[in-house]
């Protein structure tokens, strides 16, 4: 056997580095994800690479450390941890649990104290140890057995710290990176050094004199000098910050280094973490699986035909499609049970068949289905009209729970208890091992799905009754998927030569953004790279520097906000940047989803996703076309109707989230404003700025609306400070004097949380719950995130009943009314229709009237509208 190799993790370091070195992700729930993100990818890449032996990851285990006895201050700048980053550690761990590793944490002591005293212990028996953190302390372990990985930009950008390195580095041995840090002092730890000592001056006085205490023993012979006199004045202070910084490698841990051993990840559970947590991207590549239970045996033939009379009033369907893209893909094959009968026939066997095209579009066969928006789309392809679904697998576990996700009968199936079936990547492989099965194993797969729609709808709609839910589903999510697929298989049209000349226009405006940047540059540059461009900014131009990585100079969006009264060129990269963005994803993106046949988008509604009840869509996501810049607004030009003399009519609920939270709050001065129809941000800022309307500037109304949406996302005073470029404190005192102006809200909010924790889980206006399993959490950032989410879920989730139930009410009215108008999409509180010309008269009654009308508040829903021959001349 070879030599063993320990890896040794700086668990708080390395969540920091990754929560600030990435931007700010979060899961369908709304749970930030990307410091837990970051530091799954560097974990892989390091068990990659290195393959250990032994694992540890170490934790801090509280503000207090025996380094508070001999310096009270010690790490005493340290801003709270952002709630956005604390709410990741309980699935920082949870992540680590399942890789199988280690972890651990010491009162008093310090993650770095830990890995010191296992580094030194690991090294005596011949061990190779690696270190791996974001914090630069760690590298006075350095020794020829032990290296230290520093985490650079990103995540997976690693310097490793050899005793060479360090030489090579700084001309000093590991050792004195500790009488380094003595002299020179670190602020992100408070450790206060000798005023007026940096890196370059320690360094230089190392070379000469060895170690802090060899310096003071000799200092009489230093030349007279300001340095010197700081030198002196300061020798306490310079000694006590090098014992401050020096790693305690005999910490009285009760953990030995067998306890450590790296057993592998348990694949299953590591795949379930990275499944809650919305990481696609590194579920899609990795290789590990889930193990497979042995299901039992089931009954099921394969059928060239259909007589009538093996079709009946009611059945379970499951059209097997090749992936999730039906609007594309093919048909492999359809299964049909009763529960007594189950029977499986091909696609092409299927087209043949009268009995069965008849039975599906049949309003009066009831039919129970896994998806009935995919099955509608696809088989409309086929030239199929689907009617008469009673039951919808999706839908139904969607309300159910929305924190169930995946789209595959097996996962549903397994939520509710149900184990006979196996999952689609079983049967068909994944990536480029993907494939179609022989023609048993493909007619058993498929019918074991049927068997499970039949097998589970008793029992989940047996809940939702018990729940109060079965209105929700079945008066307003399954007639929506209905409305859902026609919308789809309908598409609306694009321009490609509208997009192809903006494609165009924006070349030319980002080429002349490129020369105005090298002309105020003094010199050419790649702009895209950060690392150029921070030299050029902060030593070229010198700017003053606000944030710093491992290899440079921070260029960040909220960096360059910061610097753009600084220099003119600033606001040319932001623009730079926004435009090669937009020119990218938007222009390029959407060229590619155009249909050949029919120009038009056919994008995919995601109704079962979001743990609000929002619908989102991808292939192309047409929610996120970004409108805040004119250039991204201008991209709804591309959209046009699809007949002569038919125009756009978009019609969009105004600040419906805040005219929700006044329902619920039935807060005075909400209800007030939305009732004499004031403008609420105005009301806002004249209630926190205690001034009268006409003294309301708009830096005013722009933070009062900050405050207004963010009390709805459930923002926190790190996320405000964001947003408006102000401190954590200047927030945290502004949500403070908003709660303060509006008690209702204040009040809301409290009971709400008080609710929740009662109940376990918040409801919407009709009835949709978010369960909330760590409301009651001893854990105080699991709890805070819960309560955050109690607070804003019934408010984002009753937007989405009410716009879901105006799409309803919508279909009807056009329906009664014999007009030729077809809605076509849904972008968060909008709705966009095509209409011919002659119809936008009765339209500007109809859709206000049934918008408006959708739900009784207690304030009035307000919708506008406009239309024109393009979606951006109907805004």
């Amino acid at each position: 056997m070879g030599k063993e190799k320990v890896l040794l993790l700086d668990g708080n370091s390395l969540a920091y580095r990754a929560f600030f070195a990435l931007p700010l992700l979060t899961n369908e729930s709304g749970i930030h994800t990307n410091a837990v993100y970051g530091f799954t990818t560097m974990l892989q890449k390091i068990l990659e690479e290195e393959k250990p032996t032994k694992i540890l990851v170490a934790f801090d285990a509280g503000k207090t450390t025996f380094r508070h006895e001999s310096y009270g201050e010690y790490k005493g700048g340290r801003q709270k941890t952002p709630p956005e980053l604390s709410e990741q550690f309980p699935y920082l761990r949870k992540l680590i649990d399942a890789y199988q590793i280690k972890r651990y944490e010491k009162e008093l002591y310090e993650a770095d104290d830990i890995i010191g005293t296992l580094a030194k212990q690991a090294e005596t028996e011949d061990m190779d140890v690696i270190i791996v953190s974001g914090d630069k302390d760690l590298t006075q372990l350095a020794t020829d057995q032990v290296t230290v990985y520093i985490t650079r930009k990103g995540m997976t950008d690693i310097e490793k710290y050899t005793p060479s390195h360090i030489e090579e580095k700084y001309g000093l041995s590991p050792q004195q990176i500790i009488d380094m840090k003595g002299l020179m002092g670190d602020t992100s730890d408070n450790i206060p050094g000798v005023p007026g000592v940096g890196e370059k001056t320690a360094i230089k006085l190392l070379k000469e004199y060895g170690s802090v205490e060899a310096l003071y023993e000799q200092i009489d012979n230093m030349k007279k000098s300001k340095m010197k006199d700081k030198l002196i004045e300061n020798e306490e202070q310079a000694k006590m910050s090098k014992k401050l910084a020096t790693i305690f490698t005999e910490a009285p841990i009760d953990l030995k280094l067998e306890d450590i051993e790296y057993p592998g990840p348990n694949e299953e559970e590591v795949l379930n973490v990275w499944q809650e947590l919305s990481f696609k991207s590194l579920i899609d590549k990795s290789d590990y699986k889930v193990e497979e239970k042995e299901t039992a045996e089931i009954s099921f033939e394969i059928v060239k035909d259909v007589p009538d009379d093996m079709l009946k009033d009611v059945m379970a369907v499951h059209v097997e499609m090749e992936n999730e893209h039906y609007h594309t893909c093919l048909i492999l094959g359809f299964s049909f049970t009763d529960g007594e009968r189950t029977f499986y026939i091909t696609f092409e066997d299927m087209q043949q068949s009268e009995a069965i095209k008849n039975w599906l579009e049949d309003e009066s066969k009831k039919k129970y289905m896994s998806d009935s928006k995919a099955a509608q789309a696809i088989l409309k392809r086929a030239g199929i009209e689907l009617r008469g679904v009673e039951f919808d697998l999706l839908l139904a576990s969607y309300i159910v729970n929305p924190a169930i996700s995946g789209d595959d009968v097996a996962t549903l199936a397994k939520e509710f208890g149900y184990t006979d079936i196996q999952a689609n990547e079983t049967i068909y492989g994944k990536g480029s091992k993907w494939s179609v099965p022989n023609e048993s194993t493909l007619a058993e797969h498929v019918s074991r799905k049927a068997f499970a729609i039949w097998s589970l709808q008793p029992i989940i709609e047996e809940k939702l009754k018990e729940n109060e839910q079965f209105d929700l589903y079945y008066d307003l999510e399954l007639p929506l998927a209905s409305i859902l697929g026609a919308m789809e298989s309908e598409g609306i049209k694009v321009d490609i030569s509208t997009l192809e000349k903006m494609g165009g226009e924006l070349e030319k405006k980002i080429s002349a953004l490129e020369t105005e940047i090298h002309e105020l540059a003094g010199e050419k540059f790649n702009i895209n790279s950060p690392k150029q461009l921070g030299v050029i900014l902060f030593e070229k131009l010198g700017l003053p520097v606000v944030k710093k990585t491992k290899t440079g100079y921070s260029t960040a969006a909220d960096v360059l906000e910061k610097l753009q009264s600084e220099h003119k060129i600033v606001q040319y990269i932001l623009d730079y940047r926004q435009l090669a963005k937009l020119q990218s994803t938007y222009i390029e993106g959407l060229i590619k989803e155009v249909h050949p046949e029919d120009s038009k988008v056919h994008t995919r509604f995601q109704q079962a996703l979001t743990s609000t009840g929002r619908l989102s869509s991808t292939d192309p996501n047409l929610q996120n076309i970004p409108i805040r810049l004119e250039e991204g607004r201008k991209i709804r030009q591309a959209f046009v109707p699809s007949q002569e003399g038919w125009v756009l009519f978009a019609a969009d609920y105004s600040q419906i989230e805040l005219r929700v939270l006044a329902h619920m709050s039935n807060d005075e001065a909400l209800v007030e404003a939305f009732n004499v129809g004031m403008d609420i941000h105005t009301r806002t800022a004249m209630d926190v700025f205690h001034v009268e309307a006409d003294e309301v500037t708009s830096n005013m109304r722009r933070a009062a609306k900050a405050v207004n949406f963010g009390i709805v996302y459930g923002i926190s005073d790190y996320g405000l400070s964001q947003s408006l470029n102000i401190t954590r404190k200047e927030a945290a005192q502004f949500i403070d004097k908003y709660l303060h102006s509006f008690p209702g809200v204040k009040e809301y909010m409290e009971t709400i949380v008080q609710e929740a924790k009662l109940k376990g889980f918040v409801t919407t206006i009709l009835n949709r719950r978010r369960y909330l399993p760590d409301i009651t959490s001893r854990n105080f950032n699991l709890r805070s995130f819960a309560e955050r989410t109690a607070m804003n879920t019934p408010i984002q989730g009753s937007a989405a009943d009410i716009i879901k139930k105006a799409m309803i009410d919508m279909d009807a009215r056009l329906k009664e009314e014999g007009l030729q108008t077809k809605l076509l999409l849904q972008v968060h509180d909008e709705l966009i229709f095509e209409a011919p010309k002659e119809e936008i008269e009765r339209l500007e009654k109809i859709v206000p009237e049934v918008m408006e009308n959708a739900i009784q508040l207690s304030v009035p829903l307000k919708v506008d509208f406009d239309y024109g021959q393009t979606w951006y001349d109907a805004k």
